[in-house]
Order: structure tokens, then sequence, then C-alpha cells
């Protein structure tokens, strides 16, 4: 029976995006925002407890890529339509917002690469389909937050464009990145990791939801400083 547990939380991942779509649909951003948070927390739980009860599956890993599909592709390209529509300007332009689907095509080539790429089994090679999703999914946090700049820049159409294009074409970079899974609590063996989650923390009490974009940032600063490290 514990061969099933990781599968059915990543039902519960998958579970989560659909009802994300749906909220973002609906106008319900923040909440779809919450969705995509609360579908990284099963992402992460359920590779987790596959490591602890050793149950680890074939059927498991294509689930788990069609979860991140819906969670991490679809949903994010759903947000971005749904803002591209708040900006006043999108009538002029009406295929813009259509742009925003570059997300879930991208996220499929990605996650489909993921699944034959055997350099990815220690670190990532693109940025992973989680952390794209949650850059995207605290947008209408940040606009919630009320920042004026912030909220400008959010609803121009043409930031969303270049949004989209810049993290299509990061999901499917030969760019190296730091793999999140730490194998021991050893600091020697984490240090980057520690220093990535510390500083995230930090971030996200001082600035909040606004902090999310700058802690992307940092996740690919410390890959690079990784493997840089690693050449040497």
């Amino acid at each position: 029976m514990k061969r099933h547990i990781p599968n059915t939380i990543t039902c519960l991942n998958l579970f989560s995006g659909c009802l994300g779509i749906v909220f973002a649909f609906n106008g319900n951003l923040n909440y779809a925002s919450y969705a995509i948070l609360i579908a990284a927390v099963f992402d992460f739980l359920d590779g987790m407890f596959a490591r602890l009860l050793k149950a680890y599956s074939d059927i498991g890993k294509e689930l788990d890529s069609l979860a991140d599909m819906v969670s991490f592709g679809v949903l994010p390209s759903v947000i971005i339509y749904q803002l591209f529509l708040l900006s006043s300007k999108h009538e002029s332009i009406t295929w813009l917002p259509y742009s925003a689907f570059l997300i879930a095509v991208f996220s499929g080539l990605r996650l489909a690469k993921f699944n034959i790429d055997t350099r990815q089994a220690e670190h990532f090679i693109g940025l992973p389909t989680p952390a794209n999703a949650m850059l995207i999914g605290s947008l209408p946090l940040i606009l919630s937050q009320g920042s004026s700049f912030m909220s400008t820049l959010i609803v121009s159409n043409y930031f969303l464009l270049i949004l989209s294009i810049v993290m299509s074409l990061l999901l499917v970079a030969e760019l190296p990145l730091i793999s999140l899974k730490f194998k021991n609590l050893n600091i020697k063996d984490n240090l980057l990791r520690y220093v990535l989650v510390t500083g995230s923390v930090i971030l996200f009490v001082i600035m909040q939801f606004a902090a999310v974009p700058l802690i992307i940032g940092l996740y690919v600063i410390l890959s690079f400083i990784e493997f840089r490290m690693i050449r040497r």
C-alpha cells in the first residue's frame, strides 16, 4: 500500500492545478496563485515520500510530469492570459494575450526533455517548471500588495509579452541549475542550498511576494557560482 502514497500526493498536485485554472478563469487570480504554491508543496512531498519509502515506479514518474504540466504549465499560462486582459490596452492587439500560452508549450517541452535527459539526475538543465510557475504566480499577489510602480508594470502588455518569451526560453535553455534535493544535512555538501533557503526567507520577510522574482534570480546566480566551482 505504501507504494501508492507518492502517487496519491502527485494526484493532489494535479487536483490543485485544476482548481487553480478554475480560479484563474473566474478572475480570482490570488487563489490561482495560492493553488500553484499548494501544488508545489505536493510536488516536493511526493518526491520526498518516494525516496523515504523507496516507492519508485515508472507510472509515478509519468504521473508527476503530467501533474506538473497542468499545475506549472497550463495554470501559469492562464494567469498571464488573465493579466493581459487586465490591461486597458489589450483591445488594440487582439492576438497578444494568447502569447501567454507559450509558457504551457515550453513547459511541456521542458518536462519531456527532463524525462529523457540523463544529465538531470544530479542537477537541472533549464529552469524547473515549479520555479517558473511560482514566479508567475507571484504577480497577482504583488498586485494585491498595492505597489503602484509594480502594478503598472505587471499589467503592461509589453512586460507580459517579454516575460512570457524570456521565461519560455529559460525553461529549455542549456543552463545548469542547482537541484534543491538535499541528500544529507551536511553544510559543506549543501552550502549554496542553505544560502538559497536562508536568503529566500530573509527576502520574503522583508518584501513579501515582491521577493519571489529576486529569489528566482538568486537561484540562478547561486547555480552559476556552483557550476563555476565544479568546473574549477
